[in-house]
Formats: C-alpha cells, structure tokens, sequence
C-alpha cells in the first residue's frame, strides 16, 4: 500500500484557519506537511514565489495569485496537493474588489482548479465560508483524482491546466459569479 497524500496550505485572509481545521483531525500529521500564513502582500512574493509584477498590477485579491499561493506552497513545502486563499473579508474593500471577493485554490497533481466567490456576512462568516469552500474543493479535486500523489509527482508548471481538459478556473461550492446563483 502507497503512502498516504500530503497537503501543505497558503492563508491570506483566513489567517491559519484552514490549517487549524486541518491539524485538528486525528492523524493530521500523516498528511498535512504545513502551513504559509502570508496576510501581507509581499509575503506572497517572498514566501510563495507570486509573481511581483503580478501582485504590484492586480494585487492580492485575484484568481492568479490564489492559483500561484496553492502551486508555490505545494512546491515549497513539497506536498502532494496545495490549498490557498485570498479575498477581502472587510470591513473595507480591498485592492478594488468589494468585500466578500475570495478566491480559493487547489493545486495537485493534475493542475490547479480555482474558484471565484461572493460571499455575504460579516468578516467572521466570510472567514468561515472561505475555510469551507477551500476544503470543499479540496475534497472534489481528491475524489476526482485517480492518484493518491506519488513523491515523484512535480508540482505543475505555472498556468498549466489539469490533463482531464478542465479549465483553471470554475464555481466552487456555494459561488456566485456573474449573476448566477
């Protein structure tokens, strides 16, 4: 039997709450390798690898840098798959987008899927709602993927797509985009 898969995790706005939920699961340490609570921008440069110019023209709050967040810690902490988020809890916009605007990020084996959100609530249930999206997706890209992430796995190149032609980025759990509930 093949060894257990690994995840490693990238927080802005949730602030190490995602890796909380994970560490809190009996046995965590057999899968979860880390965590990056990078909640100041050039941290994401610095501890990620997020592209600067990338961050200086878009800044924090965007599907590009939840999908680099997720590929540079998975890279970084050499871990099967990587999580990440990144969005405005408020009270305040941020960077131009409004409060509620997240993006969560999984990066595995197969490539990256990232999921644009609009959450409602105050900065405690956006926090949540984020925590539970990212595990959401999370769990989808397992159950979705055939392979349990062998140690020979390299993380994909930036901008790859997953090999079953899916795009990079999709509604995840609970989304609204668009005006599509």
């Amino acid at each position: 039997m093949g060894r257990a898969a690994t995840v490693a995790v990238a927080e802005s706005l949730t602030g190490g709450l995602v890796a909380a939920e994970l560490a809190a699961v009996p046995g965590a340490s057999q899968a979860f390798r880390g965590s990056v609570t990078a909640y100041a921008t050039d941290l994401k440069h610095r501890l990620l690898g997020v592209d600067a110019a990338l961050l200086a023209e878009r800044g924090a709050v965007d599907a590009d840098v939840a999908r680099e967040m997720a590929e540079g810690v998975r890279d970084r902490l050499r871990a099967d798959w990587g999580v990440s988020t990144t969005g405005v809890a408020g009270p305040t916009p941020q960077d131009g987008r409004p409060v509620g605007t997240v993006f969560v990020a999984v990066a595995g084996p197969s490539g990256t899927v990232v999921a644009p959100l609009l959450l409602a609530g105050d900065r405690s249930a956006i926090r949540r709602a984020s925590v539970a999206a990212v595990l959401e997706l999370l769990t989808a890209e397992l159950r979705r993927s055939t392979v349990a992430g062998p140690e020979s796995t390299a993380a994909p190149a930036e901008g790859q797509q997953d090999g079953k032609g899916r795009t990079a980025t999709r509604n995840g759990p609970g989304t609204t985009t668009g005006g599509q509930g």
